[in-house]
């Protein structure tokens, strides 16, 4: 039975300075995103309609912000308020861990909706084009959470399960080690599917559909395996927190998929271009 060695959380320091693994993570996670937005800009459909390496950078500015104010309220808001609300100081230590996947994809939202105000860009045109490019990100944010010991998994029913692993700083128990779950479904196969389906032209909205669709199904499902942060029940079924907030965006896949196929529009990444001035009459 493996035992999670429950490394130190500072990965090393500089002086007073102390780098920790979390933070590690989520600088590999922007660096993913730098080096998978790089490539996909090469892919024919997407070089066609102008994306270039400058907007990569300037998006990833907004996109940081987005991603830390938004997956810090996020674990706030939706998960623990009481508890932060009573240790305010609290709010502001992200280098603890505790991140929001949904607070930070509404975050990332704001932040690309400003950044596409200010470029000329269609909020949608730049969450599909993003969106192949957020899974692998997410796959580092869980690792972080495992290097930190976090988000332990529910006890195994068999534990004789060959990666049933004991969580020292829970308990003796035989568990799913969760967070790896996650970060290989919900990061690394979501990433795999969405890349494939991504290299092809496809209708505004669809791939930004497809990543809430897929993301959502593949986070209710690993929740099972999961410590729920706490259960809400409908209709006399109960479901995990994140469960929860994961079906808004099985609903909001669904939605933008089928609006992008059934009134398809140019592909997505197009630049919006100007209204078309009238020729003026000729001179007679």
């Amino acid at each position: 039975m493996l035992i999670h060695p429950l490394p130190d959380p500072i990965a090393f320091s500089l002086g007073p300075l102390h780098v920790r693994w979390y933070g590690l993570m989520y600088l590999l996670a922007f660096i993913q995103f730098i080096w998978v937005g790089r490539i996909r800009i090469k892919q024919p459909h997407i070089a066609a309609v102008g994306w270039k390496k400058e907007d990569i950078d300037d998006m990833l500015f907004y996109g940081v912000l987005g991603v830390v104010i938004g997956g810090r309220l996020g674990q706030v808001f939706f998960y623990d308020p009481a508890y932060y609300f009573s240790h305010p100081a609290e709010i502001i230590a992200v280098w603890k861990g505790g991140m929001s996947f949904h607070g930070g994809f509404l975050g990332v939202l704001i932040a690309m909706a400003l950044w596409g105000r200010k470029a000329g860009r269609n909020l949608m045109d730049i969450m599909d084009f993003i969106a192949p490019m957020v899974p692998l990100g997410y796959a580092a944010g869980r690792l972080g959470n495992f290097i930190n010991g976090e988000l332990p998994g529910r006890v195994v029913s068999d534990p004789s399960l060959p990666w049933a692993m004991i969580w020292p700083n829970v308990d003796n128990l035989p568990r799913h080690p969760s967070p790896i779950y996650q970060m290989l479904v919900d990061g690394i196969l979501l990433f795999i599917i969405l890349w494939l389906f991504s290299r092809k032209p496809r209708p505004r909205m669809a791939v930004a559909g497809m990543f809430s669709l897929l993301y959502g199904c593949a986070r209710f499902f690993t929740e099972y395996f999961r410590v729920p942060d706490y259960n809400v029940t409908f209709g006399g079924i109960t479901i995990s927190a994140g469960q929860m907030l994961s079906v808004p965006m099985i609903v909001l896949g669904i939605i933008l998929l089928f609006i992008a196929y059934r009134h398809p529009r140019k592909y997505a990444g197009a630049v919006d271009a100007p209204p078309v001035k009238a020729a003026s009459p000729a001179p007679t």
